[in-house]
């Protein structure tokens, strides 16, 4: 007979599942505001909403994603300062506010203005959310209760597609973008319910408040670590450039922006290829509920893939190739899902390729970052994924923006081609950047989170 968990076992898992089902509801109203905007495009464009044209459409998609570089890269600095609860509460607030904006808005730029808070407050919340699970996440668990956090993001992107099917026909564009700013009701419960993060209360000395936490929790406190001086950080940054490292530094950062290109290229303008394609609205917003199942499902099965580097699946020379080998086959096997969708099939294969290229988009850019980890020392680790991610999002930028051009110019048809040739770039440049790369580190060495595609 197994022995019952300890009184203090049970607190502590009752602390981690608040943290993360408080979490999950933020990333999930995240999502919502991120994907309405893609489900809600088609009737913009057909009934020329603020007189909204293709390349503008492109343009405004293209905002949020600025915003979200933006947010992404100011919140760990923003955080380190006010604290990771205060970021996700202000996060939380922004973007619901900004939706406001874009339902009262009379203008293609003040509509531009609202999407742009919108990717700040976006970009902020999910890579906090993602620290605060972190934080809490019971022994081992870290990677599984990160891919779980992922799948509210791809929840809210199934929403966004029933709220447009809803209401949008019936009351407007504007309705979905006001559905976007009910979160504000959730944001008192977050601010209320949700504990500050225990490693931002060590790091700020606030050890007194950290301890009395654990104890109601009965969870461990984490152990103090001291800040990197600017110096350090620069140094590290640096040391992904020296002596034949920076060919590979290179080859990562394109291939991030190859595979960020992809998952926002088509998830702003999926709808809206389709109905090109010749598919019903109601169709067009069944791909994007399919296509974030997928990513559901991908996300599951990528906290499970990012332990392939653990496998010792190796090369003849014995270096790890597990992460870099998935990815490149998972992005090839996207940019043959994204240039099928082209083809006009019969509608259950349209459905099965769309949530096949689902789970595979998302989880083909989780193994870029998978695989510059395993091959970064552990001291630069944290500075080679970033600074991979923060490059990779000029492609979240560039993604709309090109599908709203090739639609301007009435090459509308060329879309999936487009996206699939980002997919198989980044199978190239992934898969070169691993051959090259004469790096043989220990298992121990491997990173032991899974670092979310986006």
């Amino acid at each position: 007979m197994s022995p019952s968990p300890s009184p203090s076992a049970a607190r502590g898992s009752r602390l981690a599942l608040l943290v993360v089902v408080l979490c999950w509801l933020a990333v999930l109203f995240d999502g919502l505001d991120m994907f309405v905007y893609g489900s809600v495009l088609p009737h913009m464009l057909e009934s020329k909403a603020l007189g909204i044209t293709p390349a503008q459409a492109g343009d405004l998609g293209s905002y949020a994603t600025f915003g979200m570089l933006v947010g992404a890269l100011t919140a760990g600095t923003v955080a380190d300062r006010i604290g990771r609860k205060k970021l996700m509460v202000a996060c939380a607030t922004l973007f619901s506010l900004a939706s406001g904006i874009c339902a009262l808005s009379g203008s293609v730029a003040v509509f531009g203005l609202g999407r742009t808070l919108a990717g700040v407050g976006l970009g902020g919340l999910l890579p906090t959310a993602i620290s605060m699970v972190s934080d809490y996440a019971r022994g081992g668990r870290a990677a599984l209760t990160i891919g779980a956090l992922m799948t509210a993001h791809h929840a809210g992107g199934i929403l966004s597609a029933y709220v447009a099917k809803w209401l949008v026909e019936p009351h407007g564009w504007r309705s979905a973008f006001w559905v976007c700013v009910l979160p504000l009701l959730f944001v008192p419960v977050l601010a209320k319910a949700l504990p500050e993060s225990l490693s931002f209360l060590v790091a700020k000395g606030r050890t007194d408040e950290a301890r009395s936490l654990a104890a109601r929790y009965g969870t461990e406190l984490p152990t103090a670590t001291a800040p990197k001086a600017p110096a350090d950080r620069w140094d590290a940054l640096l040391g992904l450039f020296r002596g034949g490292e920076w060919l590979q530094t290179l080859l990562h950062w394109l291939a991030s922006f190859g595979g960020l290109l992809l998952v926002y290229g088509v998830a702003t303008w999926l709808p809206t290829l389709m109905r090109g394609e010749g598919y019903n609205l109601g169709s067009a917003l069944t791909f994007v509920v399919l296509f974030n199942l997928g990513g559901i499902v991908g996300m599951l099965v990528a906290g499970r893939a990012s332990d392939l580097p653990h496998a010792r699946l190796r090369s003849r020379g014995g270096t790890p190739t597990g992460a870099p080998r998935i990815s490149a086959i998972w992005f090839a096997l996207t940019a043959a899902g994204v240039f099928l969708l082209s083809v006009r099939m019969p509608l259950g294969v349209t459905f099965l390729v769309v949530f096949l290229t689902g789970v595979f988009l998302n989880s083909a850019q989780t193994m870029i970052y998978a695989t510059v980890s395993i091959r970064s020392s552990p001291g630069n680790r944290a500075t080679a994924v970033g600074w991979t991610s923060g490059m990779g999002r000029f492609g979240a930028v560039f993604g709309p923006w090109l599908g709203g051009q090739l639609l301007a110019a009435g090459h509308g048809d060329w879309g999936f081609t487009a996206f699939a040739l980002a997919g198989l770039s980044s199978m190239v440049l992934i898969g070169v950047a691993a051959l090259r790369s004469g790096r043989r580190p220990e298992p121990s060495d491997a990173p032991q989170e899974l670092i979310a595609a986006g």
